[in-house]
């Protein structure tokens, strides 16, 4: 299959970047990665501190349906196929490439050989474009990686069967029939910046912490950004250096490294933001992307801070005092989301 790809920062926009060159859609030409983000309207904040998780912090900056939001935006019928039948998983991918079409799935990371981690995380977004029965090989296109990675069968089958966190992978497969032309561009923009601002607004979306134990807390949108801000204080009572150290560490990786382009997914957000207002002359594009582009360093000051050398309680203050400006920076953002829509007609 003559697939198009390039690294990315982050599986979800990297995959659907590609898969729209592939389908040879775009506006000034094929799109980047910052562009694809910024139209899935897919910003958001989760926050949770749950014993049973390690580290037990997690933190998230995209919401979950990236996936389905952002081809239905611009137009393609997508089916979410899932089953405990791993035939049946497999026979959606196979007709699928036998059809001449990429298949964008699941897989836990921890089970994917290539990229050597043990962390899981099941909703790791691939994409299938071949195989070979003889050699029970599978074709996997990858983000992480720039070539093509050859996955055995059965390792495949253990990464889309994986009972990992945050949820079964249940062979997941997104059946996308692309359009033959995209929408406008700056009323999908318009539609995106209302989305991600109705989501950080929102105070009651999904959160991993529901149904946990009781010592658990968690939110989404701007009440985790003040969660986070105003829990990371109480991290040396909670728990003992040693954790508080490792932490630190996995602070700095959600952040930065965890497939989130950098800067908590508020980098790719600026980067197209930034990409809109060049190609429609949009000036409230262009606040967005400066919001978003000082949101991402805000985030990033505190993960430099956490996983510099030094006693793990004299990292924590510096990261404790610096998040404490995330809260004011996001509602900067959320106003600059809201402004945009509202300057295209749309209601945020």
């Amino acid at each position: 299959m003559n697939y198009p790809h390039r690294r990315g920062g982050h599986c979800g926009s990297g995959a659907m970047r590609d898969l729209l060159e592939w389908a040879g859609l775009g506006w000034d030409g094929p799109p980047g990665e910052g562009l694809v983000f910024a139209l899935s309207g897919s910003l958001d904040l989760s926050y949770v501190r749950d014993a049973t998780l390690m580290p037990p912090v997690y933190l998230v900056g995209r919401g979950s349906d990236l996936e389905t939001d952002l081809p239905e935006r611009l137009g393609a019928s997508v089916s979410v196929l899932a089953s405990d039948d791993p035939t049946e998983g497999w026979n959606w991918v196979r007709d699928a490439v036998d059809a001449g079409r990429p298949a964008l799935v699941w897989a836990d990371i921890a089970e994917l050989p290539y990229l050597r981690v043990r962390l899981q995380m099941s909703r790791h977004d691939i994409v299938v474009i071949g195989y070979d029965d003889e050699q029970e090989l599978v074709h996997v296109v990858d983000n992480d990686r720039d070539e093509v990675q050859l996955v055995s069968y059965a390792a495949l089958a253990r990464a889309r069967s994986s009972q990992g966190f945050p949820v079964p992978t249940r062979h997941t497969y997104y059946d996308i029939d692309w359009p033959e032309r995209l929408p406008e561009l700056s009323s999908a923009a318009a539609q995106a910046f209302a989305q991600a601002a109705a989501s950080m607004t929102s105070a009651d979306g999904p959160s991993i912490v529901s149904g946990r134990d009781s010592t658990a807390v968690g939110a989404t949108g701007l009440a985790a950004v003040d969660l986070f801000a105003a829990d990371i204080a109480s991290w040396p009572e909670v728990f003992p250096d040693d954790v508080l150290d490792l932490i630190l560490h996995g602070l700095s990786a959600f952040v930065e490294k965890a497939g989130t382009g950098g800067g908590l997914f508020r980098r790719l957000l600026s980067s197209g933001a930034a990409d809109i207002a060049r190609m429609t002359g949009d000036t409230r594009a262009g606040d967005v992307a400066v919001a978003a582009h000082d949101c991402a360093e805000g985030w990033s000051l505190v993960a430099s801070l956490a996983r510099e050398a030094g006693p793990a309680r004299d990292r924590w203050q510096q990261a404790a005092d610096a998040a404490g400006e995330l809260p004011r920076l996001e509602r900067d953002l959320v106003a600059a989301l809201n402004v945009a829509a509202a300057d295209q007609g749309t209601p945020a």
